[in-house]
Protein backbone atom coordinates (compact mmCIF):
# COMPACT_ATOMS: atom_id res chain seq x y z
CA UNK A 1 0.00 0.00 0.00
CA UNK A 2 3.00 2.48 0.86
CA UNK A 3 4.87 1.71 -2.52
CA UNK A 4 1.74 2.94 -4.46
CA UNK A 5 0.89 6.15 -2.66
CA UNK A 6 5.19 6.48 -3.35
CA UNK A 7 4.35 6.06 -7.27
CA UNK A 8 1.76 8.26 -7.02
CA UNK A 9 3.11 10.64 -5.50
CA UNK A 10 6.60 10.55 -7.25
CA UNK A 11 5.15 9.68 -11.18
CA UNK A 12 4.95 13.01 -11.95
CA UNK A 13 7.86 14.38 -11.46
CA UNK A 14 10.00 11.42 -12.62
CA UNK A 15 8.17 11.24 -16.06
CA UNK A 16 10.22 13.83 -17.83
CA UNK A 17 13.40 12.35 -16.91
CA UNK A 18 11.95 9.32 -18.55
CA UNK A 19 10.63 10.66 -21.21
CA UNK A 20 13.89 13.23 -21.83
CA UNK A 21 15.81 10.28 -22.64
CA UNK A 22 13.84 9.36 -26.64
CA UNK A 23 14.77 11.28 -29.52
CA UNK A 24 11.09 12.52 -30.85
CA UNK A 25 13.58 14.32 -33.78
CA UNK A 26 14.28 18.39 -33.50
CA UNK A 27 11.86 20.86 -32.85
CA UNK A 28 10.08 22.96 -35.86
CA UNK A 29 12.79 26.09 -34.99
CA UNK A 30 15.68 23.80 -35.49
CA UNK A 31 14.47 22.17 -38.77
CA UNK A 32 14.54 26.12 -39.96
CA UNK A 33 18.03 26.18 -38.72
CA UNK A 34 18.96 22.72 -40.32
CA UNK A 35 17.49 24.40 -43.63
CA UNK A 36 14.79 21.88 -43.73
CA UNK A 37 12.45 25.07 -44.77
CA UNK A 38 12.83 27.78 -46.37
CA UNK A 39 12.87 31.35 -44.77
CA UNK A 40 10.66 33.73 -45.81
CA UNK A 41 11.30 36.91 -47.00
CA UNK A 42 9.55 40.08 -49.37
CA UNK A 43 11.14 41.05 -52.80
CA UNK A 44 11.52 44.03 -54.23
CA UNK A 45 12.10 43.79 -58.46
CA UNK A 46 14.80 46.52 -59.46
CA UNK A 47 13.17 48.76 -62.30
CA UNK A 48 14.55 51.77 -63.97
CA UNK A 49 13.72 55.05 -61.35
CA UNK A 50 14.18 58.59 -61.51
CA UNK A 51 16.10 60.28 -58.41
CA UNK A 52 16.65 63.82 -56.69
CA UNK A 53 19.27 64.31 -54.59
CA UNK A 54 17.56 67.44 -52.33
CA UNK A 55 19.31 69.61 -49.60
CA UNK A 56 16.50 71.00 -46.52
CA UNK A 57 17.43 73.72 -44.40
CA UNK A 58 15.82 76.63 -42.21
CA UNK A 59 16.52 80.18 -43.01
CA UNK A 60 14.93 83.81 -42.42
CA UNK A 61 13.30 86.56 -44.88
CA UNK A 62 15.32 90.02 -44.76
CA UNK A 63 14.12 93.04 -46.15
CA UNK A 64 15.91 93.75 -49.52
CA UNK A 65 17.28 97.22 -47.33
CA UNK A 66 16.39 98.53 -43.96
CA UNK A 67 17.18 101.20 -42.39
CA UNK A 68 16.30 103.26 -38.79
CA UNK A 69 16.39 106.81 -39.73
CA UNK A 70 18.14 109.58 -37.51
CA UNK A 71 19.28 113.04 -38.17
CA UNK A 72 23.18 114.25 -39.22
CA UNK A 73 22.54 117.36 -36.59
CA UNK A 74 21.17 118.24 -33.82
CA UNK A 75 18.38 120.23 -33.45
CA UNK A 76 14.35 120.64 -32.18
CA UNK A 77 11.85 118.87 -34.58
CA UNK A 78 9.88 120.84 -36.37
CA UNK A 79 8.01 118.35 -38.88
CA UNK A 80 7.07 115.06 -39.09
CA UNK A 81 5.85 114.46 -42.59
CA UNK A 82 4.84 111.16 -42.77
CA UNK A 83 2.16 108.30 -41.93
CA UNK A 84 2.96 105.47 -39.82
CA UNK A 85 2.96 102.25 -41.99
CA UNK A 86 3.07 104.19 -45.32
CA UNK A 87 4.87 103.74 -48.58
CA UNK A 88 6.96 106.32 -49.15
CA UNK A 89 9.41 107.46 -52.03
CA UNK A 90 12.78 107.64 -52.72
CA UNK A 91 13.95 110.97 -51.98
CA UNK A 92 10.56 112.22 -49.82
CA UNK A 93 11.04 114.55 -46.63
CA UNK A 94 10.36 112.75 -43.84
CA UNK A 95 11.06 115.37 -40.60
CA UNK A 96 12.63 118.62 -40.75
CA UNK A 97 14.82 120.56 -37.41
CA UNK A 98 14.36 124.18 -36.85
CA UNK A 99 16.98 126.03 -38.94
CA UNK A 100 15.92 129.68 -39.26
CA UNK A 101 19.36 130.62 -37.57
CA UNK A 102 21.16 128.60 -39.97
CA UNK A 103 18.70 130.59 -42.97
CA UNK A 104 19.42 133.62 -41.43
CA UNK A 105 23.28 133.25 -41.60
CA UNK A 106 22.65 132.15 -45.15
CA UNK A 107 20.82 135.55 -46.15
CA UNK A 108 23.53 137.23 -44.88
CA UNK A 109 26.00 135.61 -46.47
CA UNK A 110 24.19 136.12 -49.55
CA UNK A 111 23.69 139.40 -49.34
CA UNK A 112 27.52 140.13 -49.18
CA UNK A 113 28.21 137.83 -51.89
CA UNK A 114 26.47 140.23 -54.25
CA UNK A 115 28.05 142.88 -52.79
CA UNK A 116 31.46 141.70 -53.41
CA UNK A 117 30.71 140.23 -57.26
CA UNK A 118 30.07 144.11 -58.12
CA UNK A 119 33.39 144.78 -56.54
CA UNK A 120 35.10 142.21 -58.31
CA UNK A 121 33.74 142.95 -61.38
CA UNK A 122 34.48 147.17 -61.27
CA UNK A 123 38.06 145.41 -60.42
CA UNK A 124 37.94 143.49 -63.54
CA UNK A 125 37.36 146.04 -65.65
CA UNK A 126 39.89 148.19 -63.76
CA UNK A 127 42.32 145.28 -64.47
CA UNK A 128 41.45 145.33 -67.76
CA UNK A 129 42.97 149.07 -68.63
CA UNK A 130 45.47 148.74 -66.00
CA UNK A 131 44.18 150.84 -63.53
CA UNK A 132 44.96 148.41 -60.95
CA UNK A 133 47.44 146.25 -59.85
CA UNK A 134 46.86 142.39 -60.41
CA UNK A 135 47.37 141.49 -56.48
CA UNK A 136 44.15 144.19 -55.41
CA UNK A 137 42.12 142.01 -57.91
CA UNK A 138 42.94 138.62 -56.77
CA UNK A 139 42.46 139.70 -53.35
CA UNK A 140 38.94 140.54 -54.11
CA UNK A 141 38.78 136.88 -55.81
CA UNK A 142 39.59 135.80 -53.06
CA UNK A 143 37.11 136.92 -51.01
CA UNK A 144 34.50 136.08 -52.98
CA UNK A 145 35.35 132.34 -53.04
CA UNK A 146 35.62 132.67 -49.16
CA UNK A 147 32.01 133.87 -49.34
CA UNK A 148 30.77 131.73 -51.63
CA UNK A 149 32.39 128.47 -49.71
CA UNK A 150 30.55 130.12 -46.62
CA UNK A 151 27.51 129.55 -48.34
CA UNK A 152 27.76 126.07 -49.67
CA UNK A 153 28.46 125.27 -45.84
CA UNK A 154 25.26 126.83 -44.68
CA UNK A 155 23.61 125.21 -47.32
CA UNK A 156 24.82 121.57 -46.42
CA UNK A 157 24.24 122.38 -42.87
CA UNK A 158 20.48 122.99 -43.75
CA UNK A 159 20.41 120.34 -45.43
CA UNK A 160 21.44 118.37 -42.57
CA UNK A 161 18.15 119.34 -40.68
CA UNK A 162 15.98 117.52 -42.99
CA UNK A 163 15.67 113.74 -43.41
CA UNK A 164 15.28 111.95 -46.74
CA UNK A 165 14.11 108.64 -47.60
CA UNK A 166 16.85 106.88 -49.01
CA UNK A 167 15.02 104.46 -50.78
CA UNK A 168 11.04 103.40 -51.62
CA UNK A 169 9.99 101.61 -48.99
CA UNK A 170 7.75 101.37 -46.01
CA UNK A 171 7.77 103.15 -43.05
CA UNK A 172 7.53 101.59 -39.49
CA UNK A 173 6.12 102.94 -36.12
CA UNK A 174 7.65 106.85 -35.31
CA UNK A 175 9.82 106.75 -32.17
CA UNK A 176 9.88 110.79 -31.81
CA UNK A 177 7.00 113.20 -31.68
CA UNK A 178 6.91 116.89 -32.79
CA UNK A 179 8.69 119.57 -30.91
CA UNK A 180 11.20 117.02 -28.92
CA UNK A 181 14.82 117.56 -29.25
CA UNK A 182 16.60 115.28 -31.59
CA UNK A 183 20.61 114.33 -31.58
CA UNK A 184 22.13 112.29 -33.96
CA UNK A 185 21.83 109.28 -31.98
CA UNK A 186 18.23 109.57 -32.40
CA UNK A 187 15.79 106.99 -34.47
CA UNK A 188 13.31 109.15 -35.87
CA UNK A 189 11.77 105.93 -37.53
CA UNK A 190 12.34 102.57 -39.69
CA UNK A 191 12.57 102.45 -43.55
CA UNK A 192 12.12 98.61 -44.70
CA UNK A 193 11.85 97.68 -48.00
CA UNK A 194 9.98 95.04 -48.86
CA UNK A 195 10.48 94.20 -52.55
CA UNK A 196 12.07 92.49 -53.16
CA UNK A 197 12.77 90.11 -50.11
CA UNK A 198 16.29 87.88 -49.18
CA UNK A 199 15.82 84.69 -48.06
CA UNK A 200 19.09 83.65 -46.01
CA UNK A 201 19.90 79.95 -44.69
CA UNK A 202 23.02 77.93 -44.40
CA UNK A 203 23.83 74.84 -46.37
CA UNK A 204 26.56 72.07 -45.39
CA UNK A 205 30.11 72.73 -46.83
CA UNK A 206 29.90 70.07 -49.08
CA UNK A 207 27.57 71.38 -51.31
CA UNK A 208 29.94 74.81 -51.41
CA UNK A 209 30.75 73.84 -55.28
CA UNK A 210 27.04 72.67 -56.68
CA UNK A 211 25.33 75.79 -54.91
CA UNK A 212 26.07 78.66 -57.11
CA UNK A 213 24.25 82.25 -58.07
CA UNK A 214 21.08 81.78 -60.50
CA UNK A 215 20.49 78.19 -58.64
CA UNK A 216 17.04 77.93 -57.96
CA UNK A 217 15.63 76.96 -54.88
CA UNK A 218 11.73 76.92 -53.23
CA UNK A 219 10.64 77.87 -49.57
CA UNK A 220 7.49 77.44 -47.82
CA UNK A 221 6.55 79.40 -45.17
CA UNK A 222 3.24 79.11 -42.14
CA UNK A 223 0.07 80.33 -43.21
CA UNK A 224 0.64 79.96 -47.09
CA UNK A 225 -0.51 76.40 -48.91
CA UNK A 226 1.77 76.63 -52.02
CA UNK A 227 5.41 76.72 -51.95
CA UNK A 228 7.75 79.90 -53.54
CA UNK A 229 10.23 80.06 -55.83
CA UNK A 230 13.68 82.23 -55.64
CA UNK A 231 17.02 81.82 -57.06
CA UNK A 232 20.30 82.63 -55.60
CA UNK A 233 22.48 85.45 -55.64
CA UNK A 234 24.92 85.47 -53.34
CA UNK A 235 27.10 82.98 -51.27
CA UNK A 236 29.11 83.52 -48.54
CA UNK A 237 32.71 82.62 -49.26
CA UNK A 238 33.81 81.56 -45.57
CA UNK A 239 32.96 78.40 -44.27
CA UNK A 240 31.63 78.79 -40.47
CA UNK A 241 34.34 76.96 -38.03
CA UNK A 242 31.92 76.27 -35.92
CA UNK A 243 28.87 74.45 -37.72
CA UNK A 244 31.00 73.95 -41.10
CA UNK A 245 28.36 75.41 -43.20
CA UNK A 246 27.64 78.15 -45.94
CA UNK A 247 24.75 80.97 -45.36
CA UNK A 248 23.49 82.27 -49.19
CA UNK A 249 21.53 84.29 -49.55
CA UNK A 250 18.52 84.04 -52.45
CA UNK A 251 15.94 86.91 -53.26
CA UNK A 252 12.02 86.65 -54.02
CA UNK A 253 10.05 89.01 -56.24
CA UNK A 254 7.68 89.21 -53.47
CA UNK A 255 5.81 92.04 -56.19
CA UNK A 256 2.60 91.58 -54.50
CA UNK A 257 4.56 92.07 -51.05
CA UNK A 258 1.93 89.14 -49.40
CA UNK A 259 5.57 88.07 -47.81
CA UNK A 260 6.97 89.82 -44.52
CA UNK A 261 10.66 90.02 -43.68
CA UNK A 262 11.50 87.81 -40.69
CA UNK A 263 9.53 85.26 -41.10
CA UNK A 264 10.41 81.99 -40.87
CA UNK A 265 11.18 79.68 -44.08
CA UNK A 266 11.21 75.71 -44.97
CA UNK A 267 14.10 75.63 -47.63
CA UNK A 268 14.32 72.89 -50.34
CA UNK A 269 16.62 73.07 -52.60
CA UNK A 270 17.34 70.57 -55.84
CA UNK A 271 21.07 69.30 -56.27
CA UNK A 272 21.12 66.83 -59.16
CA UNK A 273 18.74 64.56 -61.03
CA UNK A 274 19.64 61.35 -61.66
CA UNK A 275 17.15 58.85 -64.86
CA UNK A 276 17.18 55.37 -65.00
CA UNK A 277 18.65 54.75 -61.90
CA UNK A 278 19.27 51.53 -60.04
CA UNK A 279 18.08 52.31 -56.76
CA UNK A 280 17.24 50.39 -53.40
CA UNK A 281 15.17 50.70 -50.12
CA UNK A 282 17.82 51.80 -47.17
CA UNK A 283 16.69 49.28 -45.22
CA UNK A 284 18.15 46.62 -47.51
CA UNK A 285 22.19 47.92 -47.77
CA UNK A 286 23.62 45.73 -45.17
CA UNK A 287 27.69 47.36 -44.05
CA UNK A 288 29.77 45.92 -42.76
CA UNK A 289 34.18 46.38 -42.54
CA UNK A 290 34.70 44.88 -46.21
CA UNK A 291 31.84 47.25 -47.91
CA UNK A 292 28.08 47.08 -48.44
CA UNK A 293 26.08 43.76 -49.93
CA UNK A 294 22.84 43.33 -50.44
CA UNK A 295 21.12 39.51 -50.98
CA UNK A 296 19.24 38.85 -53.77
CA UNK A 297 16.53 36.36 -54.62
CA UNK A 298 17.86 33.59 -57.10
CA UNK A 299 16.53 30.32 -58.00
CA UNK A 300 14.81 30.09 -54.65
CA UNK A 301 17.97 30.90 -52.69
CA UNK A 302 19.48 33.70 -51.14
CA UNK A 303 22.46 35.19 -53.17
CA UNK A 304 25.11 37.69 -51.36
CA UNK A 305 25.96 40.52 -53.85
CA UNK A 306 28.69 43.47 -53.08
CA UNK A 307 27.46 46.49 -53.94
CA UNK A 308 29.15 50.20 -54.30
CA UNK A 309 26.35 53.14 -53.21
CA UNK A 310 26.14 56.56 -55.24
CA UNK A 311 23.16 59.25 -53.83
CA UNK A 312 21.35 58.74 -51.12
CA UNK A 313 18.26 60.42 -50.12
CA UNK A 314 15.83 59.75 -46.84
CA UNK A 315 14.33 56.39 -48.30
CA UNK A 316 16.62 54.98 -51.09
CA UNK A 317 20.08 54.55 -52.29
CA UNK A 318 21.35 54.99 -55.55
CA UNK A 319 23.63 51.26 -56.46
CA UNK A 320 26.32 52.21 -59.06
CA UNK A 321 27.94 48.63 -59.43
CA UNK A 322 26.51 45.22 -58.59
CA UNK A 323 22.56 45.60 -59.24
CA UNK A 324 20.95 45.02 -62.35
CA UNK A 325 17.40 45.47 -63.62
CA UNK A 326 15.35 42.89 -62.86
CA UNK A 327 16.66 41.73 -59.99
CA UNK A 328 14.85 40.54 -56.99
CA UNK A 329 16.14 42.29 -53.98
CA UNK A 330 14.98 40.92 -50.94
CA UNK A 331 14.25 43.24 -48.51
CA UNK A 332 13.01 41.59 -44.93
CA UNK A 333 14.35 39.18 -42.64
CA UNK A 334 17.87 40.82 -43.42
CA UNK A 335 19.35 39.28 -40.22
CA UNK A 336 18.74 36.15 -40.97
CA UNK A 337 19.83 35.62 -44.48
CA UNK A 338 23.01 33.70 -45.58
CA UNK A 339 24.25 32.66 -48.83
CA UNK A 340 22.66 30.06 -50.73
CA UNK A 341 19.87 29.76 -48.15
CA UNK A 342 16.43 28.74 -49.60
CA UNK A 343 14.04 31.43 -49.51
CA UNK A 344 10.26 31.69 -50.04
CA UNK A 345 9.01 34.91 -51.40
CA UNK A 346 5.69 35.95 -49.28
CA UNK A 347 5.57 39.53 -51.28
CA UNK A 348 6.56 40.54 -54.75
CA UNK A 349 7.09 44.11 -55.49
CA UNK A 350 6.80 44.34 -59.10
CA UNK A 351 6.79 48.00 -59.67
CA UNK A 352 8.27 51.57 -58.08
CA UNK A 353 7.79 55.00 -57.96
CA UNK A 354 9.67 57.93 -58.75
CA UNK A 355 11.75 58.37 -55.94
CA UNK A 356 12.07 62.23 -53.87
CA UNK A 357 13.75 62.75 -51.19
Amino acid sequence: MLLVLAVIIFYPKLKPVFSSGGDDGPQPGMRAMRGSQPLFASGYVLVPTKMNELIYSTGSLLPDEEVDLAFETSGKVVGLFFEEGRKVKKGELMAKLNDRPLQAQLLKLQAQQKLVQEREFRQRQLLDRDAISRESYDQVVTELQSIEADIMLIEARIAETELHAPFDGIVGLRMISEGAFATTQTKIVRLVKTRPLKIEFSIPERYAGEVVPGFPISFVVDGFPEPFSANVYAIDPKVDINTRTIVVRALYPNTNEELKPGRFASIRARLSEIENAVSIPTEALIAEMAGEKVFIYKNGKAKEIKVKTGLRTEAHIQIREGLNFGDTLLTTAILQLREDLPVQLDTLVTNQQIVNQ
